[in-house]
């Protein structure tokens, strides 16, 4: 027969509004008292009813966390981060997939809004006034997009396309082509944004193509693009992009890096698996996943948090750039 409360509260000597405290309002139970019921309970097995805790708090112990595209191997570790750091504060995590699209998007917070605590948005599509307006419907917090009054947890990608730029004119490279993400995208933006401004140093001339599917087929269709613009580095904006890129060269007879060098952003697995390997800017995926769940079970009904947490990037330097043919 499974333990229940009354089992709990009799192993640890307190009463079973303490034990059901400590599973619903952990801040009001002692730290000595909510750890020894809590030993109890996992000795026992006991687990509380999640239901019957909803009615009594009014909370749900449900995040949603909505994903551009699951697909896109940026996003597995930044799901399984904020699913683990939820866990330990014992709330479940709900994934959506919007497929890129802003008006799906819009559906699925509007439809988890009553079926959660809150809401993690991660690289949304939507206008700033429309997550404003749906932040007063269900608390959300933010990732991959700052916008003014809200919580958000944000990769300084910005700093990341300066390291790769500077990295490329080091190699001697005077004409950079920078291959942008997906109309809507704030990282897609704030990526133009830093290279636009490294570009006015002088060191090299910026050639802007875009916007693109943010996928391995968005990259590989600008490779004739990048063939006869006569560039001889490429920053992409994600990793899949500058692979899909890499092959589009390969089949133009362009070869990597002697031809063209080639960089992307986010260092996923892949990028260590390509030939050659791919130079990339390391994005924090699992520690934004992890501050984003925090930033969110901090909201309380009285006192919405509008924290901002910008997390670095590193240039991860591979094969895939080398200096300039001569």
């Amino acid at each position: 027969m499974p333990a229940t409360i009354r089992d709990v509260a009799q192993a640890s000597g307190v009463h079973i509004s303490t034990v059901s405290r400590t599973f619903s309002a952990p801040h009001l139970v002692n730290v000595e008292t909510r750890s020894r019921v809590q030993a109890c309970a996992e000795q026992l097995g006991y687990r509380p009813n999640r239901a019957a805790r909803a009615l009594i708090t009014g909370r749900t112990f449900n995040i949603g966390l909505i994903v551009a595209d699951i697909a896109n191997p940026f996003f597995p570790p930044l799901i399984k981060a904020a699913e683990s750091q939820a866990r330990r504060h014992d709330h479940l995590i709900f994934v959506a997939d919007t497929n890129e699209d802003a008006v799906v998007e819009e559906d699925l917070v509007r439809a988890l809004a009553k079926q959660v605590d809150g809401v993690l948005l991660c690289s949304p599509r939507m206008s700033n006034s429309l997550i404003e307006q749906l932040s007063r419907e269900v608390p959300l917090v933010v990732v991959n997009r700052s916008i003014a009054g809200l919580p958000a947890v944000v990769m300084d990608v910005a700093q990341g396309a300066q390291l790769a730029l500077d990295h490329l004119a080091g190699l001697g490279h005077r004409r950079i082509a920078l291959v942008t993400g997906p109309r809507g995208s704030w990282t897609s933006r704030e990526i133009r944004r830093a290279a636009q401004s490294a570009e006015r140093s002088g060191r090299f001339e910026l050639t802007v193509i875009g916007p693109n599917q943010p996928t391995e087929h968005g990259g590989r269709a600008v490779a004739e693009q990048i063939q006869r613009g006569g560039v001889t580095a490429v920053l992409a904006y994600n990793d899949l992009m500058a692979i899909g890129l890499m092959e589009g060269l390969d089949a133009l007879g362009l070869r990597v890096p002697e031809d063209v060098s080639v960089a992307g952003i986010d260092d996923i697995t892949l990028s260590r698996l390509t030939r050659p390997k791919l130079t990339t800017v390391a994005t924090p995926t699992a520690a934004a996943g992890r501050a984003a769940v925090d930033m969110l079970l901090s909201h309380s009904d009285d006192r919405r948090t509008t924290a901002h947490v910008s997390l670095h990037t590193e240039l991860i330097v591979r094969d895939s750039t080398g200096p300039v043919s001569a």
